[in-house]
């Protein structure tokens, strides 16, 4: 058996599964509060216990969201320290492979199922061409699937930390407003759950959101800005959903020509299957097909929302049964 995560700003996924080929068994997964620990390693001393305390593990997979550098991550979200050496040595785990938790999911991409995604745009993909894979949710993350052969290899990347760039003029006045609370503004604080956080306040500047305003957590904003715009329930909050979903338009157009995403665009993360309904909107799309002479290029590049349950688990899964079965992952 092996041991599967996939460690998050907000959630923790743990999980067990059988290194089975092509698409490796998950079993016994437990979702976690990550702030509700103080470190990893109280937190896999709570799974191990309740889940695996009799089982053997050959090896950790732990896809993490922060920058890897020799197998281990600082996380950018959390205050956490993730160390391969570290967790083989307390947990007496025989290998411990630490990874990008986009780099993670990309290696799903390949082996989803029909039904766990959805098309939002179908276009006319290259099977043999690359494929970019993005991700809001906490923070928001990118990677390009690079074709090498007839394998999809995904490349660590911390594209979602590049300077957001605004096009139109209410973008840039939204660049302004978030310019005055921080001196620089990534994709991710705009691009991300947070994010639609701060582009509701924008959109609310000079009014108050009686809906939204009733919530309590942070961490429950951005659900209830959603469903409120997707109900119709405040017009300020459509306008603050659709200037979310025309600006990751635009940064989906973006991360296609980077990476030559000719077989597909695929938008996974936490807020992807909500907001499925406006990313089949015209303010989506269009915003997607503004390339001007590169316009061809991307209408042909496919994007898919990934709705399966923890594709980073499945994805960490692969990348553990290629590690225990000497495949190469990279």
């Amino acid at each position: 058996m092996l041991l599967v995560g996939d460690i998050g700003g907000t959630k923790t996924l743990l999980g067990l599964c059988e290194p089975l080929a092509p698409r490796p068994t998950i079993h016994h997964v437990q979702r976690f509060s990550t702030l509700d620990y103080h470190s990893l390693e109280d937190l896999l001393a709570v799974f191990l216990g309740t889940s695996a305390n009799t089982l053997t593990l050959e090896a950790a997979i732990l896809g993490v969201a922060g920058p890897v550098r020799n197998n281990s991550s600082t996380l950018t979200n959390v205050p956490w320290q993730v160390n391969a050496s570290q967790l083989a040595k307390e947990f007496n785990f025989p290998k411990v492979y630490v990874l990008n938790d986009l780099v993670a999911m990309g290696y799903a991409v390949p082996v989803l199922s029909n039904n766990e995604v959805s098309v939002v745009h179908a276009g006319r993909p290259d099977p043999n061409g690359n494929k970019a894979l993005m991700a809001p949710g906490t923070g928001f993350g990118e990677t390009t699937l690079v074709r090498v052969g007839n394998q999809l290899l995904p490349v660590a990347s911390e594209a979602g930390h590049a300077d957001f760039s605004a096009r139109t003029p209410l973008e840039i006045r939204l660049l302004e407003y978030l310019k005055s609370k921080s001196h620089r503004i990534s994709n991710e604080q705009v691009l991300s759950g947070p994010g639609l956080t701060s582009i509701h306040q924008f959109a609310h500047s000079d009014v108050t959101c009686t809906v939204v305003g009733q919530i309590k957590e942070p961490n429950d904003f951005p659900a209830a800005i959603i469903d409120t715009a997707l109900a119709k329930g405040c017009n300020k909050c459509v306008d603050a959903l659709n200037l979310f979903v025309g600006a990751l338009g635009a940064e989906a157009g973006n991360h296609g020509l980077r990476s030559l995403a000719t077989a597909g665009i695929y938008i996974g993360g936490g807020m992807a299957s909500r907001i499925l309904p406006a990313l089949r909107s015209p303010i989506f799309l269009n915003a997607f097909r503004e390339k001007r002479q590169l316009a061809e290029l991307i209408t042909n590049m496919p994007i898919t929302v990934i709705n399966a349950p923890y594709p980073g688990l499945i994805g960490a899964s692969i990348v553990a049964r290629n590690l225990v079965t000497k495949h190469p992952t990279d």
